[in-house]
């Protein structure tokens, strides 16, 4: 789209307000800046693509599906990944439209404040920001734990002391810092999945030591479906349910594209291609994952009960089914090159967090959330003030030194599990309030950058689905005599918190609910249409970045901007 276009959103003035009564685009003086805000945009398209599938592959992917194997058995398991992926595709297409058309700084944070309600804006920042923040000493712990895979001595605090300084280096200088950091170490989780499932091929047609093409033995023997805290069917829909409830922390990724939308090159179109690619990296990474879990082990395996009940390896690289399976195999050196690998994928994840942390951060403070001496940034885009803050949370590992802390630790954490899944409830209800907008203004969205189809039904399914599981996910303490007050307040502490932010805030601000007519559909628009505009050469492909990034094509000119 150019600068005119943006008239039919409803821009018919020569000033774009920000939020904050900033100009974000001069027209009469051509004055193009990369946002309204003081961030830069300097992510290329190969290290958006990474940083998407970076986003959506954690180290659940290869740890701890082990426990949700051993809960529901590998044909619950298959079902529960695929039909959370199925909903984690409508939230994609939802969240896409919006972030495409509007990519700013904060993502879906301020998208929420700007169309549906200051108040929904701050509970979404803060939520997201405490979730992010306290996810970092988690996994650093958790960098920790699996180091144990080698040996046992290693401190704790040394271990929190380095991977504060390398989070520090990746984060402080400038976001092609991270985004090259993310790049490589996305780039590791990659290798390590498929090497994983060339590993569940190669050994289930018989190239292991023992000949044994096992090939579904296991879904056979002892089962597909497993009986979970209940004998007969309904034990076996307690299965899947747990099974749900684990891919539902393991599956993510649109909110992290969401946040570099106001970092990336060409949004509208980078950003654009990042969300198109979820869909099939859900299929590949998840539900193929799912599917080789369920077959290298099976559910009743004593080592993967062991490990996932507090046995030894709990946390490591052992509870993992792949190296659970290669120590039954008798396969050498492979479970160390595996660990190694989750070694990257471990801090690759504390490193988003940080990320994700300061940027969310910043949102709050360019809406008005938190004090404004936080939205100063460095020369170079980044959020100074707001990365400062982000990097106190790091600290928190070194409660890990004390067994007692690190419960403590753990149990802070467990109080935000659910936080994520509120992330894309209030995605939904945003992407709903956006539509209407749309509507009542007479915006065709078939001439946005990025049309959802199938709008709004799926995204009601998707609503009615996340709220579902957010309310069902701690079931268990609700059966007769496993009724326990830990379990219950972690589990459901920020399902109360979340909307106490929202209330809090709409009655000390008095804000009110946007109605659809006066929702600002321009708002930053004419800015971004002026930048998308100023470049005078064609977007660059991701392989041609690629080939470029081996030393070849330098001679041909990317990403110029008239300016």
């Amino acid at each position: 789209m150019d600068i005119d276009e943006s008239k039919k959103y409803g821009s018919h003035v020569a000033e774009s307000p920000n939020g904050n009564g900033e100009k974000a685009y001069d027209v009469q003086h051509g004055e193009t800046r990369d946002n309204s805000d003081e961030l830069q945009r300097h992510l290329g398209n190969r290290q958006i693509q990474l940083i998407a599938i970076g986003g959506s592959i954690g180290t659940a992917l290869f740890v701890s599906i082990g426990g949700a194997l051993n809960k529901a058995g590998p044909g619950s398991l298959l079902m529960a990944y695929t039909f959370y992926s199925i909903v984690m595709g409508c939230v994609n297409n939802s969240i896409a439209e919006m972030s495409v058309y509007m990519p700013v700084s904060g993502g879906f944070v301020r998208l929420a404040g700007h169309w549906v309600d200051e108040a929904l804006g701050f509970a979404a920042g803060w939520n997201f920001f405490f979730y992010e923040a306290l996810l970092i000493p988690f996994e650093i712990t958790a960098l920790h734990t699996v180091l144990g895979f080698w040996r046992d001595d290693i401190p704790v605090w040394g271990v929190a002391i380095a991977v504060i300084i390398l989070y520090a280096a990746c984060n402080v200088l400038a976001v092609q810092a991270y985004g090259e950091a993310e790049f490589w170490l996305s780039g590791g989780k990659v290798i390590l999945i498929f090497m994983l499932y060339c590993f569940t091929f190669i050994t289930m047609v018989g190239g292991n030591p023992r000949n044994d093409a096992y090939g579904f033995r296991y879904w056979n023997k002892p089962g597909s479906m497993r009986a979970y805290l209940a004998p007969g069917t309904k034990g076996e829909f307690e299965g899947f349910l747990a099974a749900l409830w684990a891919a539902s922390f393991c599956i993510v990724g649109p909110e992290y594209i969401s946040m570099v939308a106001g970092e990336a090159k060409r949004p509208r179109t980078y950003i654009k291609n990042a969300y198109k690619t979820v869909y099939w990296r859900y299929g590949i990474f998840f539900i193929l994952g799912a599917l080789c879990t369920g077959i290298v082990v099976p559910w009743n395996d004593t080592e993967l009960d062991a490990v996932n009940n507090g046995g030894k390896g709990a946390g490591t690289a052992a509870a993992s089914p792949y190296v659970i399976a290669m120590t039954n195999l008798t396969i050498s050196v492979l479970p160390d090159i595996t660990n190694a690998l989750l070694v990257t994928s471990i801090f690759s994840a504390g490193n988003t967090y940080t990320y994700a942390a300061s940027r969310s951060l910043y949102s709050l403070a360019v809406q008005g959330h938190a004090p404004r001496f936080l939205r100063k940034c460095t020369r170079n885009g980044v959020p100074i003030w707001c990365f400062a803050i982000t990097m106190c949370f790091p600290f928190l590992s070194f409660m890990a030194v004390s067994s007692a802390s690190n419960e403590v630790l753990t149990w802070l954490v467990g109080l935000l599990t659910a936080a994520g899944v509120i992330d894309f409830i209030i995605m939904m209800l945003t992407y709903i309030a956006f539509y209407k907008a749309t509507q009542a203004q007479g915006i065709d969205r078939k001439t946005l950058p990025y049309y959802g189809w199938f709008q709004p039904y799926q995204t009601y399914f998707a609503l009615a689905f996340e709220i579902c599981v957010m309310f069902v996910s701690g079931y268990r303490v609700f059966l007769p005599g496993n009724f326990t007050y830990d379990v219950f307040f972690t589990t459901y502490t920020m399902v109360g918190v979340t909307p106490c932010l929202y209330v809090f805030w709409k009655l000390v601000k008095r804000t009110k609910i946007i109605p659809s007519k006066q929702v600002d559909l321009s708002w930053d628009a004419p800015l971004i249409d002026a930048y998308e505009a100023s470049f005078i050469s064609p977007p660059t492909g991701f392989w041609t970045e690629m080939i470029q990034l081996l030393g070849f094509r330098r001679g041909v000119r990317d990403d110029v901007r008239n300016v």
